[in-house]
């Protein structure tokens, strides 16, 4: 289709055509996987005072008032980047015995990324000296910066932040135990969200007994803070908008600057050819993602990739126009009562939400 073609009834479209996600293999270098780990562009803004508790639901005001305190307490910390340092700093007292970290567990959408970014906002120190980033993203950069380089790289830190905490296979059970624990070695604060308590993680996705140690190992390093309520995308919000036609999917992409336009089941296949950890690169100013031919997904592999993709298309807040079956039927049965079940919900809210913000993009 010419750039200059336009829709019956429609003015002349975009002045070029689409993006294509299929078409981008990007290639990451490590620092920027540093670099990038900060709170993402949805949660630029937010703070301790812009969260809105429930007020049916006391643990969401509770979780506050804990997390307030837990950055307060973060003022007095000393990075040095190496080697084993105190708690606090000199003249605080010693760091009392237990956790150093907090665990905020909870369903899907009662907040709990917000407060974890605001915990990494409120936390006196430089943004060098503090983390932010998905399980998936820490688990990448020990991919790419090879385990003692990350420890040295982070150990500086006085706080690590990780979003969805989930442990999926052994190999990750192991890796982050040993990660986490010379973290607090070093002096670094720990926060983390997910939707499994500390001591349930790996429930379901493998042989969990068999690691049970190195899973009560994590679960010693935080202090488990439940988050009651309900999903706040879905508070008095009207339905996700049903899906759309291939053409008046095609038209928005057209019509939208930034847009991307691909068949879903071919995004699919090119997710298998790009390292998760470049799925943020993959989304980079992009203004829509649409997609036409929406399917199932057919297996679980691919299942998790695109959870990740959607994640981050969540971060950054781009809107997802889609034709074909809609979101809520893109994993099966199976799927949704196994393992990864909370992830597949997660992904599931989330693209519902960035659904519902494409609506706009449709000519009425």
């Amino acid at each position: 289709m010419s750039s200059s073609t336009a829709f019956p009834g429609q003015s002349p479209l975009a002045e070029t055509a689409p993006l294509s996600l299929c078409a981008r293999e990007p290639h990451v270098p490590a620092d920027r996987l540093v670099a990038e780990m900060v709170p993402p562009p949805r949660f630029d803004s937010v703070r301790f005072d812009t969260y809105v508790p429930d007020p049916n639901q006391p643990s969401q005001s509770e979780a506050v008032t804990v997390l307030e305190g837990f950055a307060a307490g973060l003022g007095g910390a000393h990075a040095t980047g190496s080697g084993r340092r105190k708690w606090f700093a000199s003249k605080k007292p010693a760091a009392p015995a237990g956790p150093r970290g907090v665990y905020l567990d909870g369903g899907y959408g009662v907040g709990k990324t917000h407060l974890l970014a605001s915990l990494w906002h409120a936390t006196p120190a430089e943004p060098s000296l503090k983390a932010f980033g998905t399980f998936v993203e820490l688990t990448n950069l020990v991919g790419a910066l090879g385990f003692q380089q990350t420890v040295r790289t982070l150990s500086g830190h006085r706080l690590l932040c990780i979003d969805e905490f989930e442990l999926d296979d052994p190999g990750d059970t192991v890796l982050v135990s040993s990660l986490l624990s010379r973290l607090v070695e070093s002096g670094v604060a720990l926060a983390a969200t997910s939707n499994t308590l500390p001591g349930k993680l790996g429930e379901g996705r493998f042989a969990a007994a068999d690691f049970l140690r190195e899973i009560q190992g994590l679960s010693a390093h935080f202090r488990p803070l439940r988050i009651d309520g309900e999903d706040y995308r879905h508070r008095g919000l009207p339905e996700a908008p049903p899906p759309y036609s291939d053409e008046q999917v095609t038209r928005a992409a057209y019509a939208t600057a930034g847009a991307s336009l691909d068949d879903f089941p071919g995004l699919l296949d090119h997710l298998a050819k790009v390292h998760p950890s470049r799925y943020g690169a993959l989304t980079d100013e992009l203004g829509a993602v649409c997609l036409t031919g929406v399917t199932a997904v057919p297996d679980q592999s691919t299942a998790l990739r695109l959870v990740v993709l959607a994640d981050r298309l969540y971060d950054r807040e781009v809107p997802v126009l889609a034709s074909g079956l809609p979101f809520d039927q893109l994993f099966s049965d199976e799927m949704l009562n196994g393992g990864y079940r909370k992830k597949y919900f997660r992904a599931i809210s989330r693209l519902t939400a960035l659904a519902r913000d494409a609506k706009g993009l449709v000519a009425q």
